[in-house]
């Protein structure tokens, strides 16, 4: 195995620094529901994503994990992965 390879091969990455703020959350929610059921990536930002975690456990309630990787003081990284289903998507609560 050549040293220089990365041993893991890396998951997508969204860098929401060079997106405009009004069109962030709007991206990532786009990305996190298109992921598989345990599938992830990585948003990167200059601040604490907190106020999106909020709104994706408000929006999604235990849809997703989320995992700081970097927190600071310059750039915050987080994991989001979409959980696997329990159930049936419906009202039920199934």
């Amino acid at each position: 195995m050549n040293m220089s390879e990365p041993e893991a091969v890396s998951q997508p990455q969204l860098d929401v620094r060079a997106i405009p703020p009004a069109e962030r959350h709007p991206q990532i929610f786009g990305m996190a529901l298109a992921l598989a059921e345990g599938g992830s990536f990585v948003i990167v930002n200059d601040h604490d994503p907190r106020p999106l975690r909020y709104q994706m456990d408000a929006k999604y309630p235990g849809r997703f994990s989320w995992e700081y990787l970097q927190q600071g003081p310059d750039i915050w990284r987080v994991e989001i992965t979409k959980m696997e289903s329990a159930g049936c998507d419906c009202c039920c609560g199934s």
